[in-house]
């Protein structure tokens, strides 16, 4: 037998690892559409609330309380990967999980608007807190060269979500009120979280930096990832936070951070307000509700198709070309057509519109190493939050003062600008490079 021959203990074991793996990203991917269901069920049940005054909501205070929402999400995203860092990511993902489930419950309880906005608060903190752990879970547990695809799959299942959350709204509504489609939303959690506890694992990489080294290598192996070695300034905790500032980062920092302000502005804005825009726009609620689901599906398509495009030509140029796309296409969305053709203007909104966004989180995924990169995708997301709080926020101004046909133009500029931001945090970064050498 030849000596370079592959043993069948080897194929056995290398099998059994991507095996390892596969389930690492189905878990995170199953984790992340409870995320996208409960982020997204708040604007399919809104029309309905706003319609029956449902805890005396109007357009202003739902605006106020989407904001809430995502203000919340802000403070997740940015404290959970500096927190996992300290206390692992495991952890810090099933007490994400079980913050948005019990807050989700809570939304469906409520007595009154205050009682309303104080869940989504608290579900917000703990749907931002997932999201980065996720995707840092599925670029640690799959190979470098596919990286940006193991993101768009992972955040399919957020679009996924989203694309439910408006049927799970139509099925219980109209027979059974808005509280049950709340409350329908988080009973899932029951039944994963037990199997998430059992099946997901440490990250080898987290591991190695709080000094469990025997630990970190075993694992490394049984599930073939790579095992980077720790800056020797692993001992800070914050050096993952500080690393995104040394040597001339901060540029790339800041524009990272401006181009997820444009990208979430437009995702919470657009996802938001659509049904709502759609019939003060003269369409039916029933056309307005599928138009969500329609720009969730059209979601869904883009991150493969981005997430493949991106490892071969590089995340930041599949950004700034899905934006400026986006930008025609949520415009267009404003303009007067037949159903049918605004049906394929939505798809293909949304098709550009999400995975442009979670190529923004590739893109800085890919830059930042094994170390940094919850650190750096928790404050890249959570400074996008604002974003998430202004788009909600001025897409219920403008409706409250009549003027939602304007919505669709404000939104096609922030894709504009997110483009230019992200054009210009590759420019930094090939600036810096060429100095160095």
């Amino acid at each position: 037998m030849s000596s370079s021959a592959t043993s069948p203990l080897a194929q056995a074991t290398g099998t059994t690892a991507r095996r390892s793996r596969t389930v690492v990203i189905a878990l995170c991917w199953a984790l992340v559409l409870l995320d996208g269901i409960d982020t997204f069920i708040y604007g399919s049940v809104l029309p309905k609330m706003l319609g029956g005054h449902s805890l005396g909501l109007t357009p202003d205070v739902a605006g106020t309380i989407g904001s809430y929402t995502n203000f919340g999400m802000l403070l997740g995203t940015i404290l959970s990967g500096t927190a996992s860092n300290w206390i692992g990511r495991r952890v810090t993902v099933f007490a994400s999980v079980v913050i948005f489930t019990l807050a989700t419950l809570g939304t469906g309880w409520s007595q009154s608007s205050g009682q309303f906005g104080f869940f989504r608060f608290v579900c917000g903190f703990g749907l931002g807190a997932l999201l980065p752990i996720a995707i840092s879970y599925g670029m640690e547990f799959t190979s470098r060269g596919r990286r940006a695809l193991a993101t768009g799959v992972i955040m399919t299942a957020h679009q996924t979500g989203g694309a439910l959350a408006p049927l799970l709204a139509l099925w219980l509504v109209d027979d059974h009120g808005w509280r049950w489609a709340f409350i329908a939303s988080a009973l899932p959690a029951l039944i994963l979280l037990p199997v998430a506890f059992k099946l997901l694992p440490e990250s080898p990489t987290n591991l190695l930096t709080r000094g469990r080294r025997a630990d970190a290598e075993l694992l490394a192996a049984a599930y073939g990832t790579e095992l980077a070695e720790p800056k020797a300034s692993g001992g800070d905790k914050l050096d993952a936070l500080k690393n995104l500032f040394r040597h001339g980062q901060w540029s790339t920092t800041l524009c990272f951070w401006l181009t997820s302000f444009a990208g979430l502005l437009l995702v919470y804005g657009v996802g938001q307000w659509l049904p709502k825009i759609m019939v003060d726009l003269g369409y039916d609620t029933g056309d307005s509700l599928l138009f969500s689901t329609f720009l969730n599906v059209g979601g869904i398509c883009g991150m493969l198709i981005a997430g493949r495009t991106a490892d071969r030509i590089g995340p930041s140029k599949v950004v700034i070309a899905w934006f400026v796309l986006t930008a025609v296409f949520v415009y267009l969305m404003g303009v007067q057509m037949s159903v049918g053709v605004l049906y394929a203007v939505v798809f293909f909104a949304g098709l550009l519109l999400f995975s442009g966004q979670t190529m923004v989180y590739a893109t800085v995924g890919t830059h930042h190493n094994d170390e940094d990169r919850p650190t750096a995708l928790g404050w890249v997301s959570g400074m996008g939050r604002f974003g998430a709080i202004f788009g909600p926020w001025i897409g219920g101004a403008l409706i409250a003062a009549g003027n939602a046909d304007i919505g669709f133009t404000m939104y096609a500029c922030a894709a504009v600008f997110g483009a230019l931001m992200m054009a210009l945090a590759a420019l930094t970064i090939k600036t810096r490079s060429a100095t160095r050498h």
